[in-house]
């Protein structure tokens, strides 16, 4: 198993094909023996020894038959939003004597795909037939700068993937939306991302920013118990834009015995590319939301508690002393 310090850096952007982001398997070759859809679910699959189906072993991931005709196997997806691919994860976690030896991936933009025939479209090859290891995250950089909205993944010539990783930016076009629109500026699918945290012991700051509701405890950003008096664990946030944040949402949804006692929202507008600095102490974070009184598993709502709007770029969400919040929602407009 690969640790995250050894993974590629592309690994820390959005992954594009996350089903909780949006992202849908469309159509494939064969699914026989495991659903495409497991091809785009969160984690890296799971292994249940003695667990069987009416059509043979049951396998956390895509799997197709046994090919005994010419040519290969195909699954294409819809990305969550249209994005620039920088790398891919082909994980065959898992999948050890029935894993595809090589595999390739094309892309094309098609914004509106409800009339398409993809059996035409113009697919480009950003990843050629490359060599996959079984049961193994396989990480392929990608050196294409297109948009793209979808994907499809050819294995060589069948057999079982476990999950796909797209990660990238997500590219949204802000002339289409105005000033004084409202939107959510912590939302993933618009391009803000979770940077970095003191602790994510239980659950992963990228949750915060999905969306809709969270499906259970894990589906939040969990620090562990601390011990420590007077402990406070934080995580840093890049807005999908600069901009006036006029109300924040944050959501404790199923944290119960376990939900912080209260929190703070600071902002700042940064214009250092270099954003691993935004931890320094120089840092000059201003109080958004003061320090404030958080409850065991709802949405909370503060609107008249901001003190200070913007604009800013990113913000830095502080819990007191420790726990979990399922989601976190800014809203306000955007500043250009």
């Amino acid at each position: 198993m690969v640790t995250e310090k050894e993974q590629p850096a592309f690994t820390k952007m959005t992954n594009l094909a996350a089903v909780q982001l949006g992202a849908q398997t469309l159509a494939c070759s064969d699914d026989f023996f495991a659903a495409m859809e497991n091809l785009i679910k969160p984690g890296r699959g799971i292994f249940i020894a003695d667990k069987y189906t009416d059509r043979g072993k049951w396998m956390d991931g895509w799997e197709s038959r046994r090919k005994r005709t010419p040519g290969n196997d195909w699954c294409i997806i819809r990305l969550a939003t249209t994005g620039k691919i920088e790398g891919v994860d082909i994980d065959t976690n898992h999948f050890l004597g029935n894993h595809p030896p090589f595999a390739s991936i094309e892309a094309v933009n098609i914004p509106d795909d409800t009339s398409i025939d993809f059996a035409k479209a113009e697919w480009k090859e950003i990843l050629p037939k490359s060599p996959l290891q079984p049961g193994a995250q396989n990480f392929y950089t990608i050196t294409d700068d297109n948009l793209y909205t979808h994907i499809k993944l050819t294995i060589y010539p069948d057999g079982g993937v476990a999950r796909l990783k797209v990660y990238g930016q997500v590219v949204t076009d802000w002339t289409t939306v105005i000033e004084n629109e409202t939107i959510n500026l912590a939302a993933a699918t618009l391009g803000a991302k979770s940077l970095c945290c003191n602790d994510m012991f239980f659950s992963h700051i990228d949750n915060l920013l999905l969306p809709g509701k969270g499906v259970n405890m894990g589906d939040g950003w969990e620090t562990k118990r601390s011990r420590v008096p007077n402990n406070k664990d934080w995580v840093i946030i890049r807005l999908a834009h600069k901009g006036l944040i006029k109300k924040a949402v944050i959501d404790t949804c199923y944290f119960k015995g376990n939900y912080p006692d209260s929190c703070t929202l600071e902002g700042c507008l940064w214009q250092n590319q270099l954003e691993d600095a935004l931890t320094a102490e120089d840092t000059d974070w201003q109080i958004i939301l003061p320090q404030s009184k958080l409850s065991a598993d709802c949405e909370q709502v503060f609107t008249e508690e901001i003190k200070n709007k913007g604009p800013f770029t990113h913000v830095r969400l502080t819990i007191f002393p420790d726990g979990g919040i399922s989601r976190l929602r800014l809203w306000g407009n955007i500043s250009k």
